[in-house]
């Protein structure tokens, strides 16, 4: 099925500088915001947000041509978070255990995140999953069938899991506001 960015993935499979930056200045404060409430901490947004760019201008002759350049970016975007927490969990059993579980917790780096106090409090006692499926659905707008695939969950898993996400964060919100 074609979609309205196929001239602009062509585009990109072709080199094209201009179209890289049409793509840039599209996504760039969705995916760095996804970043930054994914992590929870500017600068490792940052790095994350410039090594996810990175991976485009690389890869962008590979890219097939029905490409879903946002499901890619926010894909691309996701596993290098995930790699870096695996690389961070390697390395903190070796040297700072305490020290990262501190750093590790969302909003404890002090975020410019427009949510409420009680909300990013709660939001840092999700699980990664839970806050990865919540950030794409409700702050980064994505469609489900486009936030399963980025996932790679089915539409029905994600579902499910939106469900519990959203009860899990009521009832800390509950517990936060007794």
């Amino acid at each position: 099925m074609a979609t309205p960015e196929d001239p602009l993935v062509g585009a990109l499979r072709g080199g094209s500088v201009h179209a890289f930056d049409v793509v840039y200045a599209r996504y760039r404060v969705s995916l760095f915001g996804f970043l930054l409430r994914l992590s929870g901490h500017r600068q490792l947004a940052e790095d994350l947000f410039q090594n996810t760019w990175l991976k485009l201008a690389r890869g962008a002759a590979r890219l097939e041509p029905d490409t879903d350049l946002k499901a890619w970016l926010f894909s691309v975007a996701r596993n290098e978070y995930r790699s870096y927490c695996r690389w961070r969990r390697v390395d903190l059993r070796r040297l700072l255990r305490a020290e990262c579980e501190r750093d590790a917790a969302p909003g404890s780096g002090g975020l410019d995140i427009e949510l409420s106090r009680d909300t990013e409090r709660a939001f840092a006692h999700l699980t990664l999953a839970d806050r990865e499926l919540l950030l794409l659905l409700n702050i980064e707008g994505l469609e489900p069938k486009t936030a399963a695939a980025i996932l790679g969950i089915s539409y029905q898993t994600l579902r499910q899991r939106l469900a519990r996400a959203r009860a899990h964060l009521a009832h800390l919100l509950l517990e936060l506001a007794i």
